[in-house]
């Protein structure tokens, strides 16, 4: 099996009532991207204004080519608290996951994820989801 060609992850905190200030401050880093329910926000493409319908934190680890999901994971967990009690009350307020694009360049490429990994990430109650996108040359 050959090695997934590109893979990007973002760790996603979601909830009507998420204030992202507070978020950082539990977690021990600035969001990469955030908004808050009933916020303005204007589409850089369109320009277009929309009302944003729920509070979202998120963190993006770096594209990795070749995939590297447990280097990605590793990236997003080492810039925020261990403190598991802190991930135990987030998960009860909010909604948690792991959002990874998984991009192939061939037919038949995987990726496979360390038990570590697994574990940090069960242990902080993070969903982890997974969209995969085929070869843009079927």
């Amino acid at each position: 099996m050959a090695t997934l060609h590109r893979s990007v992850a973002t760790l996603r905190i979601v909830g009507d009532a998420l204030v992202p200030d507070q978020i950082s401050s539990l977690l021990g880093a600035e969001a990469s991207k955030e908004q808050t329910k009933g916020e303005k926000i204007v589409g850089p493409k369109t320009g277009r204004v929309r009302i944003a319908r729920f509070g979202m934190w998120r963190l993006h680890a770096s594209e990795q080519i070749p995939s590297d999901l447990d280097a990605q994971v590793k990236e997003i967990l080492d810039q925020l608290t261990p403190d598991l009690a802190i991930w135990e009350e987030l998960s009860r307020q909010f909604e948690m996951d792991l959002f990874c694009g998984l991009f192939m360049d061939a037919e038949n490429e995987g990726i496979a994820l360390s038990s570590d990994t697994l574990a940090a990430l069960g242990q902080r109650h993070i969903e982890l989801g997974l969209d995969i996108y085929g070869s843009s040359q079927d």
